[in-house]
């Protein structure tokens, strides 16, 4: 059974991915998780005390709440890349494009968020960026000698940031899908690369 705090959690979380943080008021948290201000104020004494706590939340739960789930039965660490992208196209698609990387639309929104806030945004993607870096690591050997995992890593989080940010306010996955699409290109003609490289250094030793 949820908790007081839990449900405050969980109703500003909701609240501030669906209708943004500077949207949502106290009074909306209060409703939505069934409880009353002196509850809210014993744990959180102002609102962005509740978004810090959501934040922390984000950074604790990324492996139980979202890459857990994406992964499940998913071992090619590269397909990993893809199945956690699906995740959020599936969120996209199941809210008609509403929702999204609520991380993301939260740095958006606070444009000069104060320094504990803008920590815990840094925090958060850095989170999500060192899984995927951990994905590519392993996948090192199929992806050209020198390949800065961490650099393409970022580049999986700026095509999943960009394409919801474009299909949120077309109200459509075209710009998702579009986007996801064309990074997986571009890590097939890394694959087609190190191929390449690999036959070149094996014909180069061998003398064929």
């Amino acid at each position: 059974m949820e908790t007081t705090r839990e449900r405050i959690l969980f109703a500003a979380m909701t609240l501030f991915s669906e209708k943004g943080y500077l949207s949502t008021s106290v009074a909306d948290i209060l409703r939505e998780a069934g409880a009353n201000s002196g509850s809210l104020y014993h744990f959180y004494p102002t609102k962005q005390d509740v978004l810090l706590a959501v934040l922390e939340m984000y950074r604790d739960g990324i492996y139980p709440m979202l890459l857990a789930p994406a992964w499940e039965g998913v071992d090619d660490p590269i397909e990993r890349i893809f199945a956690l992208l699906g995740a959020y196209r599936e969120m996209l698609r199941s809210t008609d494009c509403l929702y999204g990387c609520p991380i993301g639309s939260i740095a958006l929104e606070l444009h000069e968020p104060d320094p504990p806030v803008r920590e815990l945004l840094s925090v958060n993607f850095d989170g999500w960026v060192r899984h995927v870096k951990a994905c590519l690591d392993q996948a090192k050997h199929r992806l050209p000698p020198g390949t800065d995992t961490r650099a393409l890593a970022v580049f999986v989080l700026t095509t999943m940031e960009g394409g919801v940010m474009q299909s949120r306010t077309h109200r459509t996955l075209e710009a998702f899908d579009a986007s996801v699409a064309g990074l997986r290109s571009y890590i097939t003609l890394l694959e087609a690369a190190a191929r390449g490289a690999a036959a070149q250094t094996q014909a180069v030793e061998t003398g064929t």
